[in-house]
Parts: structure tokens; sequence; C-alpha cells
């Protein structure tokens, strides 16, 4: 498998990575809080503590649950950051984070849309088909402010558009038909409470791989 971590060709990275290993669990908001029907702010302060903590958090916030990316405004704050740790059509893996992204306009003539189900952690349970580009290129920056450029195609083209929309505060909601965004509440006013309990037990059993791993450091 084919992994980049950054952008960059790796030899491997583990599953959850060295960020959510070091980051807590924040609270994942709903569709319906303010924070997330908002453009978030811009990063102005790099190689900050705060920015690393934050992003460490946010990926352990999203494999708790299990998601493939998770914008800034998903766990209430509203700076332009998303992480991500995503597969492509081609059995590639993409994991990383960008600050301040930018998404690329495709030419009229180069775009070629995919209709695809799609899911929203903020949605929790609900999936519906939402029509993509197949390929993205996202521009920003690193924690540090190192300038990075991010490229996915199919779905981790996908996940890199519904992260950018995040931040400009839209959901997939938003490009569903009345009729659509409507059945997408349904199904998450059904599965709500389910998805929540898998997503407590996947944290029990992170904190307790976190400990373990500790133990045996020590010992």
């Amino acid at each position: 498998m084919l992994v980049r971590v950054q952008g960059q060709l790796v030899d491997g990275y583990p599953t959850p990575s060295p960020e959510a290993r070091r980051g807590s669990l924040l609270r994942v908001t709903e569709i319906g809080e303010e924070v997330l029907s908002r453009p978030c702010r811009e990063v102005t302060e790099f190689g900050t503590p705060e920015l690393a903590t934050l992003i460490d958090d946010m990926f352990h916030t999203m494999y708790v649950a299990e998601g493939a990316g998770l914008a800034a405004n998903q766990v209430g704050v509203d700076l332009r950051v998303f992480v991500f740790d995503c597969f492509d059509g081609q059995g590639g893996r993409h994991v990383g984070h960008i600050v301040n992204p930018v998404l690329e306009e495709l030419p009229p003539q180069e775009r070629r849309l995919l209709d695809e189900a799609e899911g929203c952690l903020s949605v929790p349970g609900a999936r519906m088909v939402v029509p993509r580009l197949d390929r993205a290129t996202v521009r920003g920056f690193d924690k540090d402010g190192r300038p990075l450029t991010i490229e996915g195609t199919d779905y981790f083209a996908r996940c890199l558009q519904h992260e950018t929309d995040h931040l400009l505060g839209s959901t997939y909601l938003d490009r569903l038909s009345k009729r659509d965004r409507k059945e997408a509440l349904r199904q998450m006013g059904e599965r709500r409470e389910r998805v929540y309990a898998q997503r407590e037990a996947r944290e029990a059993g992170m904190s307790a791989q976190g400990a373990d791993s500790k133990s045996a450091a020590v010992n």
C-alpha cells in the first residue's frame, strides 16, 4: 500500500496515528450548531503549542468517531484547520493536516462528477449520495507555517472537498435537495444513539491500548 503523510510518500504509518495517541477526545458538534454554519477564521500564528494540541486532539477524535477527515469547527473551534486519514480509489492511504486550505478550481473541461454516498461526523448515522469532483487539489500550510499542497482522487478528493466545505460554513446537507436533506435528518434521528454508543466503546478501547502501551514502556 502506498502511504502519503503530508503529501509525501513514506514506508508506512501506524493506525491510529502518533498524533491521535498524543491527543484527547473532543466533543463533535452536530448539524444545527452555529459554529458549523459560518466561515472559520484564518490561522495567523503558526508553530504554537495550542495549534499542535488542537491537531492531535482532532486526530484522536476523528479515529474515535471512525471518520476519514475532521474540520476544526466540528470540534467547536472556528479555525481553518482540518485533519485526515483517508484512502483513495487506488489503494493509497493519505494522512495529515492542513491549515488555511484553499481548494483549487478545476477548468470546466476537466471536471468529472462522481455520485457516491457520503456521510458526516456532525450528522451521525446519515449517508446520502452527493455529487463531487473526482479529483481535488488543496493548498495551504502545515502547523509550522510551511507551504503544503495536498492532491487527491476519488474518495480522498471527496474528503478534501467535504472538509474544505466545513471551513467555509457549509455541510454536505447544503448540497442536497429539500427532500434528501429531510431523509438525512430522518436517518440521523434513527441512528444517532447507536453511533454515539459505538464512539464511546471505541474511545474506551483506545484508552485501554494507550494505558497498555504506557505500562509496557515503564516495565
